[in-house]
Formats: structure tokens, sequence, C-alpha cells
């Protein structure tokens, strides 16, 4: 972008050197067609310079607030996924089960206390009463997983749909198992395209953003939650658009 500035800068002020050459060598009859031609000309590229500037900068304050309305749609369904992992051992494959699990599914509440009791084969060998600690965990009840999560707000019933960008959007969302030290560990993904969410801006920004690599941004094309590839359940944004762990 800078490049093109410079080079716009450049033309204008070459453009400016012909109209004073041209008042000066050219006919007096040809003058009016030729000035109005290439003030014209100076005018576009005038405008262009502008908007090479200008449209960057709107574009990522447009960029900015939509990513912040979709990572919050992101943390909604990471905030379902592990609930629905705590209560069923396992992520859901997909938002029409997360749903549901979400409409029945039910905490345990649980009180552990410490406490101890004979240890029976210790008595015996020593002729005393010998105790042993034990952890005792305590059934106080149920909490539904909505109301725990959601309150009163149902938009979890919406949580699939990207809320801004290309219309009629979805979140696409992955579930399944890695292997880590011989161990089957439940992982999810929840993903968009940077492209989805601005769908409607210059396709030349979109591809620049798609690019990004850097501490203070968005990298790669995609804003997601999780990851299919390790275990982790962080989001991939950085902490100037809120927490994302």
């Amino acid at each position: 972008m800078l490049n093109f500035i410079l080079i716009a800068v450049a033309v204008i002020l070459v453009t400016i050197g012909l109209v004073k050459l041209v008042d000066k060598f050219i006919p007096t009859k040809f003058k009016p067609f030729l000035n109005i031609a290439l003030w014209l000309l100076i005018a576009f590229l005038g405008y262009q310079t502008y908007m090479s500037i200008y449209e960057p900068i709107q574009f990522n304050k447009l960029k900015n607030k939509r990513y912040a309305v979709v990572i919050e749609s992101l943390k909604d369904i990471r905030d379902a996924q592990l609930a629905h992992k705590q209560v069923t051992g396992s992520f859901a494959n997909d938002f029409d089960k997360l749903v549901k699990f979400i409409d029945t599914a039910e905490y345990t509440i649980t009180q552990r206390r410490d406490s101890s009791i004979i240890d029976v084969d210790l008595t015996k060998r020593y002729g005393v009463d010998t105790f042993k600690d034990i952890l005792i965990v305590d059934t106080l009840g149920t909490v539904s997983v909505k109301d725990s999560l959601f309150k009163n707000s149902d938009r979890y019933k919406t949580m699939m749909n990207v809320p801004v960008g290309e219309e009629g959007a979805k979140f696409k969302l992955q579930s399944g198992l890695i292997q880590q030290n011989s161990l089957n560990i439940p992982v999810f993904e929840v993903s968009v395209k940077k492209s989805v969410i601005l769908s409607d801006q210059n396709k030349d920004l979109i591809s620049q953003e798609n690019q990004v690599v850097s501490v203070d941004g968005v990298n790669g094309d995609a804003l997601k939650v999780g990851s299919m590839d390790e275990v982790k359940t962080n989001g991939n944004w950085p902490k100037t658009y809120g927490e994302n762990e």
C-alpha cells in the first residue's frame, strides 16, 4: 500500500508539472481541454491515494467490531462443550446434540470431606485401633446446565449461527479423540473463516488479513476455539479481544 501511495503522489506531481508545461507551450485553443483532463486526472489520483489510506483504517475498525461479536459466540460454544464433556465425558459432534444437551442436562453438585476409619488389617496386626484417612464425596443435589451457563437467555439455541458477515453462515464444529501418552483424549474445534465474517468487504484487504502473523492480530484465515490436533480449549485471538482461555 505504501508503494502505491508513493507512486500516486509521484504521478500527481508529474501531472501538475504537465499542467504547467501545457500552460506554457501548448497553443491557447487546446489548453482548456488538456487542462481539464489533467486536473481530472489529478483529482482521480488524489481520491485513490486518499482511499488507499482511509479504506484500510475503516476495514480494521469494522473487522475488530465483528471479531469481538464472533468471539463472544465462540466463548458460548466452548462453555457448552466443556459442560458436555464434564457431564458425558466427551464433546458433542453437532450443534443439535449440544443444544438438546443444554436444554436437558444437569450438573451433579457434590461436596468432598476428609474422614477416617479403622484400618482393619493394621488393627489386627498391632492389636490396637489404627485409623486411615479417607475422602468422602457427598451428593448434595443437581443444577440445570442451562441455568448455570445461560441463566434466562436462550442465545444458546442460535449459537451455531455466525452473528455477522455472510448471511446464513454457520460455525464449523468438529470433535473426536487424539492419542496422548497412550490415552485417547477428547478434543473439539469450532471455527469460521475470516472471509465469511468479512464477506462484504474489499477482497484484497481480506486476503491481506488472511496472511496476518502478529501477536496483536488473529493469525491465520479463521477465528477458532479448541483444536483437533492438540489438547487445548483456548481461542486463537489475542487478549486485546478478551480472554481466550
